[in-house]
């Protein structure tokens, strides 16, 4: 089951929980086997074979189907995706890199007990059904709150740097492969300026434009730096105009001292690095700007200020 995007919603009858930056994984256990499925219905119990172990460990002789998220938790106790990625990628790790990105299993739904289909229950009913199960680490259960104050639950988030939160009906079923209006994700985001160091092709309706705008900022010695790329948040007049000021500025060298990789075989253009951009983002790992979207140009900024982000 899936969320809509939008504001929490006021009013009795809602539960929220925070929105963990994760992969959701559907999980199968009983008669001491696990198995971990990804949303797309790939198997990939053994990339992560601690939760696994923690599956086969289930005391009792009960088998679920249980939904939940894979994350990996910084030194702050937060989840970060950035570190996540060092062991998304990786079929079979090696036991160094799971004492290095240690993962939990974050359970938050409960669809199947022994084989009788629950998810027509209600999501009080499920949650509560949850509770009563004894979760070996590292699997838990997080917490829930029913008929609070989402904005200060949002305020909760933002301190603590998590993702956001969702917002669950409590009187919700579980529809599987459908996002419902009965849960609603509110995402925190944060801003950064940008300096506009090139673009890349584009194709469809994006053919007269550019597929994306690559993204520069300054490092503590002065050098600018890749941050990342960035293709959504543009309306049609936008790219058009952005597109008209690109050409007229376009040089033919990088202007990063280390261009990225894909740059050589990408076909990527480059411009005189004066135009300064405000972008929205979700994390910023040291590396490159995670789900950046355009929020405009600044005129109020010369380039030489635009620094890297901070880290979290």
């Amino acid at each position: 089951m899936l969320a809509t995007g939008g504001r929490p919603p006021d009013g009795p009858g809602w539960a929220f929980e925070m929105k963990w930056d994760g992969v959701r994984i559907i999980a199968i256990a009983g008669g001491g086997e696990g198995q971990l499925f990804s949303r797309n219905g790939n198997d990939v119990s053994a990339a992560y074979p601690e939760v696994v172990a923690a599956l086969k460990a289930l005391p009792g002789k009960e088998s679920l189907v249980i939904d939940g998220e894979i994350v990996a938790l910084d030194r702050d106790g937060a989840p970060s995706f950035g570190l996540l990625q060092r062991r998304m990628h990786v079929a079979r790790p090696a036991e160094q890199l799971m004492g290095e990105v240690p993962v939990r299993f974050f359970v938050f739904d409960l669809l199947t007990v022994d084989g009788v289909d629950i998810m027509r229950e209600s999501y009080l009913e499920r949650r509560a059904r949850l509770a009563e199960l004894e979760l070996p680490a590292p699997l838990s259960v997080p917490p829930h709150w029913v008929d609070m104050d989402a904005d200060r639950l949002l305020e909760v988030a933002r301190e603590h740097h998590i993702e956001g939160i969702v917002s669950k009906r409590t009187d919700s079923v579980y529809l599987p492969g459908r996002r419902s209006p009965a849960w609603i994700k509110t995402p925190l985001r944060q801003r950064t300026e940008v300096v506009v160091a090139g673009w890349t092709p584009g194709s469809g309706a994006f053919g007269a434009s550019f597929g994306s705008l690559v993204l520069g900022a300054h490092d503590d010695t002065g050098r600018l730096v890749f941050i990342g790329n960035v293709g959504t948040g543009f309306t049609h007049a936008t790219r058009r105009i952005l597109r008209g000021a690109l050409d007229e500025i376009e040089v033919s060298a990088s202007p990063f001292e280390q261009s990225p990789p894909e740059a050589g075989a990408g076909g990527w253009h480059w411009v005189e690095p004066i135009l300064v951009g405000d972008v929205e983002y979700r994390e910023f790992s040291g590396e490159r700007l995670r789900m950046p979207s355009w929020k405009g140009l600044r005129t109020d900024k010369p380039p030489a200020v635009v620094a890297v982000p901070p880290l979290r």
